[in-house]
């Protein structure tokens, strides 16, 4: 038994590159970077990926083609949802669970690109030089993730990975995969109201009311004369 290690997807990028300048082939480096994480630390697997998008898209490759042939998600997509995440926009969730829905994605590979996006996010959050990082994103995406990261907080990103790895666990014996993504991603916009316990902590030791994130209380109404009607 020869227990063999996974490549590491730069090294299979830099691997497909090559093959790529000895057949004649032009393919943009977001294009090889997607093709190499499909080949999910094999490069057989990775190369036969190349193989079936040349046959498709010939001679010149953008990921765009990529992600056809394969069935990959756009990375734009997912970063859409997590600035959607970021604003709190419920009703924008819904309209990209449908746009996922529509381009023909497997939801639970939705999913689990989200959770990859969440660790992304948060080794950005910790160690901003790494947006140079392939492994990390390609030229294009890279300020919008940046940006992106400084968004959220590293408490956030954990437990969204943590609702994440649920739900794609969860999706797999659904009949209605597409809400348990829009329940996944509702949940993790009401997770990001909660304040670390540290910052309550801080909170009470200042002297401020201490009290959960999210919209402020209604005002209660005004009394006269310290009763309990309100004032006409």
């Amino acid at each position: 038994v020869f227990e063999l290690k996974t490549i590491g997807v730069r090294q299979i990028a830099d691997q497909l590159r090559r093959i790529a300048e000895v057949e004649g082939i032009k393919v943009d480096e977001a294009a090889l970077m997607l093709v190499a994480r499909a080949g999910d630390g094999s490069m057989r697997d990775a190369q036969s990926a190349l193989d079936q998008v040349i046959a498709f898209a010939g001679e010149s490759i953008g990921a765009d083609d990529v992600a056809s042939v394969l069935g990959l998600v756009r990375r734009d997509l997912l970063i859409e949802i997590a600035g959607a995440i970021a604003r709190e926009d419920a009703a924008a969730i819904f309209d990209l669970a449908a746009r996922a829905v529509e381009s023909g994605y497997d939801l639970r590979l939705v999913i689990r690109e989200l959770a990859r996006l969440t660790r992304d996010l948060l080794i950005l959050s910790v160690d901003p030089s790494r947006v140079a990082d392939p492994e990390i994103a390609a030229d294009a995406g890279r300020q919008a993730l940046l940006d992106l990261s400084r968004t959220f907080s590293g408490e956030d990103l954990m437990r969204a990975f943590d609702v994440l790895t649920k739900a794609e666990y969860d999706i797999r014996a659904s009949m209605q995969p597409r809400y348990h993504l829009e329940m996944a991603l509702l949940r993790w916009i009401h997770l990001r109201r909660l304040v670390p316990l540290t910052d309550l902590i801080q909170q009470v030791q200042s002297g401020a009311p201490a009290r959960a994130a999210g919209p402020p209380a209604s005002p209660k109404p005004a009394t006269a004369g310290g009763g309990g009607k309100p004032a006409s």
